[in-house]
């Protein structure tokens, strides 16, 4: 009985040698010749249904009349005659075979590396969760603007089940609700946080125009959280069905703010400078409780700063269109192909010219990118000339005097692109910096309108009309804001209003601004004073302009000046009868 059939023990000394010695494995699948016709058997095809495993891992192959088992993975043949067994086979799927694809638990952990806001990595583990990777896969289709039809594409497919066999694929109807409910959550999430911050919300908007012709409206709500930091989170993207009338636009935007139930807490609203604009907020003050606004709704019309300065740049740039329309001609000839750009560059190479910038074309809409192409194109003017010698079909060389105006003209709309870069900062708070490049810009084209150069007068003459029309009433809050800074106070208003401005006409000016302070601060303490009397809030307003301000952005040259100007009047001062924590405020320097 302890004997064994002579069939059963030799194919298992066979099996062990062919399965310990890997390399004879490797050595026999290379003496099979490769161009021999292979004969595939298939499941169907078999007299009898293989149940074991490792026919799932391998298929039957036969090679010149012997029977194989190759591969699936790494499509090394192994014999497998009748009668053979498959513990070779087991044993070349488990322990030999690289390219297998391997079981992994769900509930493994791996080791994973995480990076630190301080820029450290971490070393941790990581377990695989279905959920947390759909939603992962949600957000990075919403972050990159991704179609939904990602997830249907093989090569995503392939690349997302080698990251991670575990993971189920979902189709895009799936990934479409998978999307919409973290705008859900989000919009839940910041729903309550806008019903619990104490502060006010200011309120942007912009409209947007589709390829197929239809009207948006973008509102952005911008706040400052319990932790002063400057938040901000589109409330809205709404469909404005024509016409686009000061009502429907009214209506559009009373509609976002009582969705969101922050109408109570509105402090302004930034809009294009337009007369439907104007319009529009007039009906909205009919609209939303101005009560419960500052100053009742004085303040709540706020025109937007970069706006005006790209109305301004435009009316000086027509006074040259002529000039800049030939530089401009000489861009596009020089940038239409690829031959005309390397020529242009092995000539500016000769000149020599050491600049790695490339001529840009501008939008003509846009006069910041007029800016960057005259900046550009006056680096290269010197190679133009040599280039209209050598090219017959180079008609649209600019004269010396274009070269001369685009100098002078670049030079001049340095300090408005610096000032609209200043104003489109997001991630500070620039409410305070209004004032000051607004004076500046002022006291500039006061200085340009002197200018001997007549192309220069006239074009600070048209920027002077538009800046009049928009800026020369200073914005409540603008002049507020930069008293509220505690390196100014009044001081910077005294300094611009009384040497730079207005000079002796100043004063009226100046108690203006000082009663807009007052009109604000006694409009926050009459709201405060029913939760606290005994508290006078004229102490947390002076908390509040000792707050720290966003120190990455210094305090330019043109201010030397007005340091001066406080040193001077901080000497000459007698003793302050201040009545009141503001009035000290208002008056130390």
């Amino acid at each position: 009985m302890e004997s064994q059939p002579e069939d059963t023990s030799q194919p298992s000394v066979r099996e062990s040698k062919t399965v310990t010695e890997s390399n004879t494995e490797i050595e026999m699948s290379k003496d099979i010749p490769d161009r021999v016709e292979i004969e595939e058997t298939s499941e169907d095809n078999s007299k009898r249904k293989r149940t074991f495993e490792a026919w799932n891992h391998f298929k039957r192959v036969k090679v010149e009349g012997i029977q194989f088992a190759e591969c699936n993975y790494c499509k090394t043949r192994l014999k497998a005659p009748a009668g053979y067994g498959t513990t070779h086979l087991h044993k070349h799927y488990e322990k030999v075979c690289k390219k297998r694809p391997r079981k992994i638990d769900s509930r493994q952990s791996f080791l994973k590396k995480t990076q630190k806001v301080s820029g450290e990595q971490e070393l941790g583990t990581h377990i695989f969760n279905q959920e947390e990777a759909r939603r992962e896969l949600a957000s990075m289709v919403i972050l990159h603007d991704y179609p939904l039809s990602v997830v249907d594409h093989i090569g995503f497919r392939r690349y997302s089940t080698c990251l991670q066999p575990c993971f189920n694929m979902i189709s895009r109807n799936t990934l479409k609700g998978d999307i919409l409910k973290i705008y859900k959550d989000e919009r839940t999430k910041y729903y309550n946080l806008l019903g619990k911050i104490k502060c006010r919300i200011a309120i942007t908007t912009d409209m947007w125009t589709s390829s197929n012709n239809k009207g948006f409206m973008a509102v952005t709500g911008h706040f400052i959280d319990d932790n002063w930091t400057l938040q901000n989170c589109i409330l809205r993207f709404l469909y404005v069905p024509a016409p686009h009338t000061a009502e429907v636009l009214a209506d559009t935007l009373f509609e976002a703010v009582m969705d969101w139930n922050i109408d109570r807490k509105v402090s302004t609203i930034t809009v294009d400078n337009c007369t439907i604009n104007d319009a529009m907020i007039n009906h909205l003050l009919q609209k939303l409780p101005t009560r419960d606004m500052p100053l009742d709704g004085k303040v709540l019309h706020m025109r937007c700063c970069a706006h005006i300065l790209n109305l301004i740049v435009k009316d000086g740039l027509d006074i040259i269109g002529s000039s800049i329309e030939r530089i401009r001609d000489s861009v596009i000839y020089w940038t239409a192909s690829p031959s005309r750009v390397e020529k242009f560059e092995k000539t500016a190479r000769q000149v020599p010219v050491n600049c790695t910038k490339k001529l840009c074309l501008d939008c003509k809409t846009r006069w910041n990118s007029t800016y960057l192409m005259l900046e550009t194109a006056i680096i290269y003017k010197d190679v133009v000339p040599r280039l209209n010698i050598r090219e017959k079909n180079y008609k649209s060389l600019p004269t010396e005097e274009d070269w001369v105006n685009a100098i002078e003209i670049c030079g001049k709309l340095k300090l408005f692109h610096q000032v609209t870069e200043m104003f489109s900062g997001t991630l500070y708070p620039t409410s305070n910096f209004y004032f000051q490049k607004i004076c500046d810009i002022k006291v500039k084209l006061d200085e340009w309108v002197k200018s001997p150069n007549t192309v220069i007068q006239d074009m600070a003459l048209s920027m002077l009309s538009k800046y009049d029309k928009y800026w020369e009433v200073c914005h409540i809050l603008m002049g507020v804001a930069v008293v509220l800074d505690p390196r100014y106070k009044m001081s910077l208003v005294e300094f611009f209003f009384f040497r730079k401005i207005y000079h002796e006409s100043a004063r009226f000016k100046i108690d203006e601004v000082r009663q807009n302070c007052y009109d604000l601060l006694f409009d926050y303490q009459s709201r405060c004073c029913t939760l606290n009397k005994s508290s006078s809030s004229i102490g947390s307003l002076e908390n509040t302009m000792s707050s720290d301000v966003h120190s990455n952005l210094n305090v330019d040259d043109s201010l030397d000046e007005f340091e001066q100007f406080v040193v001077s009047k901080t000497s000459g001062a007698t003793n302050l009868s201040a009545t009141s924590e503001l009035d000290m405020y208002l008056e130390i320097s």
